[in-house]
């Protein structure tokens, strides 16, 4: 599994917000970034700003080739849950795709709130509500969400995204679902999605039963019918 183009696929499905929302958090008139949960640099090398970037995750291998696509950022291996940088030490902190895998939520965003004056969760999926058509691929959407939680994730916390940052004492701006992702994806959108599919739903189905849902896939494709939709959460505010 390339995890660096399945990142840059998951970027390109929040890049419109994502340019939105750094507009009104101030991106252009911000001293210093940071990204919590930086992974390979999908994001941060796309980044445009006058800023001084920064990168943190836990994976050493995945901040390896974040040095490498996103070389002027300043990515360093640490826990979100207790951020190593001073209160106020950035201008906004934002995660992407990140709350769901972390044991705490809450204590992750309480500790971007601590270290920034805007905090910005720019994408949280809920599997619970993924809509499969037809409904003979409904069973991948259960089998999904099961392997997520045999991860260690919570398949479902984007329904909770606005709750938490309530909870932490962030002053909400904005937040919803991210609109336009009930869309008919490319053959390489595709391509991606099945070879995580296969990863993740390893133990959770037979591998029977997973060629069969690709073949139904596959002709459902061919035949204009497949719709993929994972309801998928933002919300910012400033502290």
């Amino acid at each position: 599994m390339n995890w660096h183009s399945r990142y840059l696929q998951q970027a390109a499905w929040t890049r419109e917000l994502r340019t939105y929302v750094f507009e009104q958090a101030g991106i252009s008139s911000a001293n210093r970034i940071l990204e919590v949960g930086c992974g390979t640099g999908a994001i941060l090398s796309g980044l445009t700003s006058p800023a001084s970037l920064h990168g943190l995750d836990l994976d050493p291998a995945a901040l390896n080739e974040c040095r490498i696509h996103a070389p002027t950022v300043s990515a360093i291996r640490a826990d979100a849950h207790h951020l190593p940088y001073p209160d106020k030490s950035f201008d906004i902190a934002y995660c992407h795709f990140l709350l769901l895998w972390v044991d705490d939520p809450l204590q992750v965003v309480r500790e971007m709130a601590r270290v920034s004056r805007a905090v910005l969760a720019l994408a949280e999926p809920d599997y619970s509500q993924r809509v499969d058509e037809p409904a003979a691929l409904k069973p991948l959407g259960a089998w999904q969400a099961e392997s997520l939680r045999r991860q260690g994730a919570d398949p479902s916390f984007g329904a909770m995204l606005a709750e938490t940052f309530h909870q932490a004492g962030i002053k909400l701006i904005e937040t919803g679902p991210i609109q336009g992702q009930a869309v008919i994806r490319s053959a390489q959108d595709w391509e991606n999605e099945w070879a995580v599919l296969q990863t993740d739903l390893e133990g959770v189905a037979s591998n029977e039963e997973i060629q069969k849902m690709k073949v139904l896939d596959e002709i459902a494709r061919k035949n204009g019918e497949r719709t993929l939709y994972v309801p998928t959460y933002f919300a910012w505010g400033k502290t």
